[in-house]
């Protein structure tokens, strides 16, 4: 089902970075004054996630990331493995580099099924959600330097809307709104349950449409 949801080639440089509207941090904070860091207005970024689904014979799994509390940017977050493209690479290239390094992901035993919408931050980031398909056996190798905890999400848990919450949260002497899908004392949210969202819509929201 994931197949026939995701697409199959990943949008040009050009779109990425195009003044194309895309979802985002800012799709619960519409005003853009309310959100975006003004020093991140004129310069987006391209960057990468990879979203790794394992496909376990008892149900397929989200493998997910908390950084490590001492980075500077979102310090102790869930994440996606994943991070900045690099002059030349392919979005795909770039997510499993960043697999790799963070985790010790061996790419070898990533299948790349496709990519979901592009997701904006308020910190100037334009990230493209690449969907890997995991087979079981791999060994992982943290980058403690980067990441503090690894540890896997049912997809059902993580697909089912009744586990979307909307938080808030005061920024910067402002109220912010946000997805979040606590689980197992794990708190998923801001961007990284945002793209989940999207990854929710793209693979259901028709079947509510024809429901």
């Amino acid at each position: 089902m994931i197949l026939a949801h995701v697409d199959r080639e990943p949008p040009s440089m050009e779109v990425m970075l195009g003044s194309e509207p895309t979802n985002g941090d800012h799709a619960l904070n519409p005003d853009p004054d309310d959100w975006l860091e003004p020093e991140d207005r004129k310069t987006l970024r391209a960057a990468a996630v990879l979203v790794p689904i394992v496909e376990h014979e008892h149900g397929a799994h989200m493998l997910l990331t908390r950084r490590a509390d001492h980075l500077g940017q979102h310090s102790g977050q869930v994440a996606f493995p994943g991070g900045k493209m690099e002059p030349g690479e392919t979005p795909a290239e770039a997510a499993l580099r960043e697999a790799e390094e963070e985790v010790g992901l061996d790419r070898s035993f990533v299948e790349v099924a496709g990519y979901l919408d592009l997701y904006e931050t308020g910190t100037g980031f334009r990230i493209l959600p690449v969907v890997g398909f995991v087979r079981p056996g791999f060994e992982l190798t943290v980058n403690k330097g980067e990441v503090a905890d690894v540890f896997e999400v049912p997809l059902s848990f993580l697909m089912n809307p009744e586990n979307h919450e909307r938080h808030s949260a005061v920024w910067k002497g402002k109220r912010r709104h946000y997805y979040a899908m606590p689980y197992g004392g794990q708190y998923i949210w801001g961007a990284t349950a945002g793209m989940l969202r999207n990854m929710y819509l793209r693979l259901f929201e028709h079947q509510q449409a024809s429901a």
